[in-house]
């Protein structure tokens, strides 16, 4: 069990990686702050050129809820939030939670989220459960998102509607229980991995019904070798998935056969 502040408030972290994120973060924090007024947040930034760093020192300075993790450079973002999350454990916070810092995942949405975890070990704000939204994004990023938590769920049997979604819950006893340093996986993958690796050891995952809105402010970090990415490491890991059950079950047939022969 994490250590719990007096009066038994459960300790709640906010962990945001940022890269060039100077223009929506300050105002994502702020209704953060409003929407969440007991949870601290850690900026992880990679050394971004345009002084979100320093702005967020800034923050940190006035807030002594807000905190800075400082990276030498950009080396993704699975990469980014591994080392947030390794901050939070030894912290001793008992929920990790993650979302992006560009205003598309909504604060005001997080004490939802918050009232989920207490009975799971995973809660994932999701778009394509009922209930669930996404604004001003085009056919086309509908559909490629639709169509590759589609390909996700078939491929490794996770039965998440939303795999690759980044707006999330985590009790820290499932992060520890995830095995961090094992983790390579970048951008949306990152995603699906740590989806996957909590269904594996058993964990209880719960989706949250969320408004997903397009930024407003920058641009988006997607790229076709992101998505490419997320569709390798999938169909490698569905393989090896699929070919671990077929193994699984011919060796609980195959002696039973052997035994008959005998006989």
């Amino acid at each position: 069990m994490s250590p719990q502040p007096p009066g038994g408030a459960t300790r709640v972290v906010v962990v945001i990686p940022t890269y060039q994120e100077a223009e929506s973060l300050p105002g994502v924090v702020h209704r953060l702050r409003a929407a969440v007024p007991d949870a601290d947040v850690l900026v992880v930034d990679d050394a971004s050129p345009d002084g979100t760093g320093a702005l967020a020192d800034a923050m940190a300075a006035a807030d002594p809820r807000i905190h800075v993790l400082h990276r030498p450079g950009k080396q993704g973002l699975g990469v980014a939030y591994v080392a947030g999350f390794r901050w939070a454990l030894e912290a001793g916070y008992a929920v990790v939670v993650e979302m992006d810092a560009d205003g598309s995942h909504l604060p005001e949405e997080l004490p939802r989220l918050l009232d989920a975890v207490a009975g799971a070990d995973l809660v994932i704000g999701s778009r394509w459960v009922p209930g669930g939204s996404v604004e001003r994004w085009p056919w086309h990023r509908q559909l490629l998102s639709r169509g590759g938590n589609t390909y996700t769920r078939l491929a490794l049997g996770l039965p998440v509607a939303d795999a690759t979604a980044g707006f999330r819950a985590y009790r820290a006893a499932t992060l520890e229980a995830l095995h961090l340093d094992d983790v390579a996986s970048h951008g949306y993958c990152f995603q699906v991995d740590m989806a996957w690796r909590t269904h594996r050891v058993g964990g209880t995952i719960r989706e949250v019904p969320i408004r997903f809105v397009e930024r407003a402010e920058g641009r988006s970090k997607m790229s076709r070798r992101i998505v490419g990415e997320a569709l390798v490491r999938v169909t490698v890991w569905g393989a090896r998935h699929r070919w671990a059950q077929a193994t699984g079950l011919v060796s609980r047939v195959v002696p039973r056969r052997r035994s008959v022969a005998r006989s």
